[in-house]
């Protein structure tokens, strides 16, 4: 300190530093108006930091004159000049990661919404606790181990370079290869406990996601794209697994390296350290501003990904299609250009990565020549030996990474739980459409009651597809429902299997609203077979018995019976045992139609519903299909004229209202709508017109 009085440079770091920051604020106001935080903190930083580089190397150099007033003395341009710099680079670095700016507030709002979302994700690890106690027990002996490494390199090195003692030396050498030894099985363990954590977290999410994707209504599956779902099972559960996990891995191994490296570097030379931590700020700003280019360009990536998958999932989905309108080249093309897209997303994001580590090498490369050049000073001047310098280099390399990786990981630990909110938003989500009824009565007759039912589909909601709609299905009775196509016929059947919630009116069972019955029992009493019915891979006997559990093969034969399918079931190479293929596609439609049937029938349904499915079948199957429910209540939608004359009652809608009423001979004895429309409505297999 007496050094330091004495010198006049110690002047410049009294009044003249606060008379030079008070006159460019006045200036700046005068000048601008009003100053903004960011350039306040640039001109503080900017008028302080000549005098505190001097005071440095006071403390560096022992307050030499000639050290003092060197090239880079405090009056010189060149140390302005660089200090104009480093200020900048340091307001910039502090604006981007604690900006001032008005999206402040939604920079917090997003951030609480990531903590939020990285709590619920380690909540989600809790069946892995012990997995994970495991793998940070052998991260923190892995990197115990790994820090002393380099420690021992440099008393190698300096036994080596003094006078060599055998007994030193094999210590040396024993303990580091004791170290590496330890450091690469703790290392080892950790990953493998890591890993399986992963994977465990990954498969219960993906089932977790199944489960609750398979419960929502149909409205859901119809606004959101098959690509989009099958992204969040395939990719988003998989992100959030390794995110969280290799995140806290790689965070916990860093910090725990991070403070035992410098506590290390402090003792072989403190000078060094506060030199190489002048790194850090530029790191920092590299990292800052590469991760809001990277983090943006990686989701647009993820979303032209979705893209790709959902239109490669839809030319092989309507293959058939494809193929009978020949635009096979076509399909190609269109999925080519979802792939470029998604190619240019990513050498955009690729080249934001290209740039950002060239200049962190750039930086590393720079600091990597500063400490060899005051590490041969300090050398020179005996403070610090070459083993020690070679020590401090090797942790300087890591400690460098550490640093940056440190920067990097607390906020990729937040923004990478990103994947993780559409996953919840998805586990969250509840159906519009209620399954939460709880009637479960011992004896139900199928009684029916359409009431002012007015309906509009989830993705057509200015559409009125029912409106003021009224009917009634009565127990025991064959309804047939026709009129033109979208009149809103097979509405009727989408709102009576409760696939979607009428905005208004109600639909009655046994007097009682639809939604108050219990979700599995209501569809155990309520059967339909679709238009196209969907058989899935397996066997005809498990399609058959699809969703019931130990259902015998003598049960499943009665209702393939019931169904006129037992016959052309029997004559299959395996009979009941045969596999159908990829949704039935062994089968004909007629085939598919049947087996559908016995799979409605099987659980002995009190309302029936065959939504169009009698065009495939053959008369005969047709009779045994109606025939065995002679209780129950039927409703059918067919274009069939021998099928719509069997029926009790005979319902034409159009427009979403019922326009008529009544069995087949009353309403041609009308000569209404129904007479009028039947040549163009309906087919008469077998009737000469």
């Amino acid at each position: 300190l007496k050094l330091a009085y004495d010198r006049p440079t110690l002047a410049y770091l009294g009044s003249p530093t606060g008379i030079r920051l008070v006159l460019l604020l006045g200036l700046s106001l005068l000048t601008l108006g009003s100053i903004k935080p960011v350039f306040k903190r640039w001109l503080a930083v900017h008028c302080f930091l000549a005098p505190v580089y001097e005071t440095g190397r006071l403390m560096l150099y022992g307050g030499s004159p000639e050290r003092v007033y060197g090239s880079l003395g405090l009056g010189s341009p060149s140390l302005w000049l660089l200090c104009t710099v480093a200020a900048a680079a340091a307001a910039l670095f502090w604006e981007t990661t604690f900006p001032d700016s008005n999206g402040e507030s939604n920079g917090k709002q997003k951030t609480q919404k990531a903590r939020v979302l990285f709590m619920r994700v380690l909540i989600f690890y809790r069946p892995d606790i012990l997995l994970l106690v495991g793998a940070f027990i052998f991260l923190s002996l892995a990197v115990l181990c790994e820090m002393f490494i380099p420690f021992y390199t440099g008393k190698v090195i300096d036994i080596l370079g003094t006078q060599y003692k055998w007994n030193n030396f094999l210590t040396a050498i024993i303990l580091m290869g004791l170290y590496s030894l330890g450091s690469s099985f703790s290392a080892g363990c950790r990953g493998g406990l890591f890993m399986c954590a992963i994977n465990s977290f990954t498969c219960r999410m993906k089932v977790k996601l199944f489960g609750a994707l398979v419960k929502q209504e149909i409205g859901f599956f119809e606004t959101i794209k098959t690509g989009d779902i099958t992204s969040r099972l395939s990719t988003d559960t998989t992100l959030m697994g390794r995110a969280v996990a290799l995140n806290v891995n790689v965070l916990l191994r860093t910090l725990i390296k991070t403070v035992g490296m410098l506590s290390l570097m402090m003792s072989l030379s403190w000078k060094l350290t506060l030199l190489m931590l002048m790194e850090t700020p530029i790191t920092g700003l590299l990292q800052s501003v590469h991760d809001n280019y990277y983090q943006r360009l990686s989701k647009e990536v993820q979303d032209s990904i979705a893209r790709a998958n959902e239109a490669a999932g839809e030319t092989v989905g309507g293959i058939r299609t494809v193929r009978s309108f020949k635009t096979e080249q076509h399909e190609a093309g269109r999925y080519n250009d979802r792939l470029m897209d998604t190619h240019n997303r990513k050498t955009r994001r690729d080249t934001v990565m290209a740039v950002y580590l060239l200049l962190r090498r750039l930086t590393a490369v720079v600091m990597q020549v500063a400490m060899l050049y005051y590490g041969r000073l300090f050398i020179q001047r005996g403070q610090m030996s070459t083993g020690n310098l070679v020590s401090f280099i090797l942790y300087q390399s890591d400690l460098a990474d550490n640093i940056r990786t440190l920067i990097y990981i607390f906020g990729d630990m937040l923004n990478s739980v990103g994947a993780a909110g559409k996953v919840f938003e998805y586990l969250d989500r509840e159906p519009q459409v209620s399954t939460k009824g709880t009637l479960q009565p011992e004896t139900l007759t199928g009684h029916v009651q359409f009431h002012n039912l007015s309906f509009s589909y989830p993705t057509r909601q200015e559409r009125k597809v029912l409106q003021g709609f009224s009917l009634e299905l009565r127990p025991g009775q064959l309804t047939a429902l026709v009129g033109p196509s979208g009149g809103g016929k097979s509405t009727c059947v989408s709102l009576l299997e409760r696939f979607y919630q009428p905005q208004q009116g109600e639909i009655l069972l046994d007097g009682l609203p639809l939604q108050s019955y219990q979700h599995h029992y209501l569809h155990r009493k309520i059967a339909m077979v679709g238009q196209e019915p969907v058989l899935f891979s397996g066997s005809v006997k498990d399609n058959i018995a699809y969703g019931l559990a130990d259902c015998s093969l003598e049960r499943v034969q009665e209702a393939a019976r019931r169904a006129n399918a037992h016959s052309f079931i029997s004559q299959l190479e395996k009979g009941y045992d045969t596999d159908v293929g990829e949704r039935g596609g062994q089968l004909s439609g007629g085939e598919k139609q049947r087996i559908a049937i016995a799979r409605a029938l099987i659980r002995e349904p009190q309302v029936l519903i065959l939504d169009e499915v009698t065009s495939a079948l053959d008369t005969e199957s047709e009779h045994m299909a109606l025939a065995s429910c002679p209780s129950q209540t039927l409703l059918v939608i067919a274009h069939r004229l021998k099928t719509i004359e069997r029926a009790d009652q005979i319902i034409l809608i159009d427009q979403g209202t019922v326009q008529e009423q009544g069995t087949h001979q009353e309403l041609m004895d009308r000569k209404g709508s129904y007479y009028k429309l039947k040549e163009r409505l309906f087919t008469e297999d077998d009737v000469p017109h």
